[in-house]
């Protein structure tokens, strides 16, 4: 059974689209999400800095287009088996309803491009950040954070915690960590799923409320609480909810393991996913896929794909 992810924010690198662009049809799929973001993708997936698509704005219908476009020659080559599982981690979720076949690929970058630049503006609210916290007991984790003033906004698993609030709280974890951790400042624009973004979620509901909305075609997974969602409309009320609520991807590992997931893709950009289901999926195929020679091997490894 084959796992198909949809990375998120963080995952970005300059010229991430070219390669992609010179596969059939990814031209014309391109001019009409930039149309739907109002942004233009092409150069911002070709020729833009990294510094430039690091803006939350653009960040974030950038890397759902990437994902789409994966996925697309995927279809294309007839490589997506009835009994695929999707999911995405953060803003990877709205490219996961695209792939599920809940919403059109162009409402997905019509809701990315609100998304990110609702985000934004909410932090400029207050100067909060996120800081990664890797190793130590669970429990001491949350603990620690509890007692500095902040949320842990990504439970990814693996030993790996992302909190998130305050840049003064962010200090006072620092000076106090839990014990036996690593903590790593993220270059992130605020304090994403915490409360901190509640004046994003109207904006972006008012949206999805217009958007034509289906059943998933596929096993969808939600990052909320890692449970497979049969509804259309529940699922894209979750990815509503999920801006201001943490992303639960430890959860969505367990249960990709319970339905007995065999082998694991992370659509490009890809990079964080892979590397946790490294440690979580030990006995699992797991593949990164940044550029179509990625996806060429990844199909060549996994022989209910390739047709082995």
């Amino acid at each position: 059974m084959l796992c198909l992810t949809a990375p998120g924010q963080g995952s970005q690198k300059a010229g991430m689209l070219a390669p992609w662009l010179e596969l059939p049809g990814a031209s014309d799929r391109l001019d009409e999400w930039s149309a739907s973001s109002g942004l233009d993708l092409e150069r911002l997936g070709t020729t833009a800095t990294l510094q430039e698509i690091t803006d939350t704005a653009v960040t974030q219908p950038l890397v759902v287009a990437s994902a789409l476009l994966g996925a697309a020659e995927l279809r294309r080559r007839g490589r997506v088996p009835a009994d695929t599982i999707i999911s995405g981690h953060s803003i990877g979720e709205v490219a996961a309803l695209a792939i599920a076949g809940v919403v059109s690929e162009a409402d997905a970058l019509r809701l990315a491009s609100v998304r990110g630049a609702a985000m934004s503006k909410a932090c400029a609210d207050r100067p909060t950040g996120m800081i990664a916290v890797l190793g130590g007991v669970e429990a001491d984790v949350l603990l620690a954070l509890e007692n500095a003033g902040l949320e842990p906004a990504n439970r990814n698993g693996a030993g790996q915690i992302v909190a998130a609030g305050p840049l003064e709280a962010c200090d006072a974890l620092e000076q106090n960590p839990p014990i036996r951790a690593r903590l790593r400042r993220l270059d992130v624009a605020g304090a994403f799923h915490t409360g901190h973004m509640g004046s994003a979620v109207e904006e972006f509901r008012a949206l999805a409320d217009t958007i034509e909305v289906r059943d998933p075609k596929f096993t969808l997974l939600s990052n909320s609480d890692g449970r497979v969602v049969t509804s259309g409309r529940d699922a894209l009320d979750r990815v509503i909810s999920q801006i201001t609520h943490p992303v639960r991807w430890d959860l969505c590992t367990q249960t990709m393991l319970k339905l007995g997931v065999d082998a694991f893709i992370e659509l490009p950009p890809s990079g964080a996913l892979v590397g946790l289901a490294k440690r979580m999926m030990r006995e699992v195929p797991r593949h990164g896929v940044t550029t179509p020679e990625d996806l060429e091997d990844a199909l060549d490894a996994v022989p209910a794909l390739s047709g082995a």
